[in-house]
């Protein structure tokens, strides 16, 4: 577990990512990263949009049922 604060900038809380957290989330400074609530009311950060993993597994899906069409495609 990191611990981490929350402070105060503006009007805006702001939380510090410390340079293991980056390391671990694969993310550096300006990078984008997503929220996502989880069933049980946690929060999830992520460095890498997940509705993006889920069209790419989707698709894999389809390639994987339909390879002999894709291949004659090709």
């Amino acid at each position: 577990m990191i611990e981490t604060r929350i402070r105060k900038v503006g009007n805006s809380a702001v939380m510090t990512l410390t340079t293991e957290m980056l390391t671990i989330l694969d993310a550096k400074e300006g990078d984008t990263l997503f929220v996502v609530r989880g069933d049980d009311g946690s929060l999830k950060l992520l460095a890498h949009d997940p509705s993006v993993a889920d069209a790419l597994a989707a698709a894999e899906v389809v390639m994987d049922e339909n390879r002999d069409m894709l291949q004659a495609l090709a």
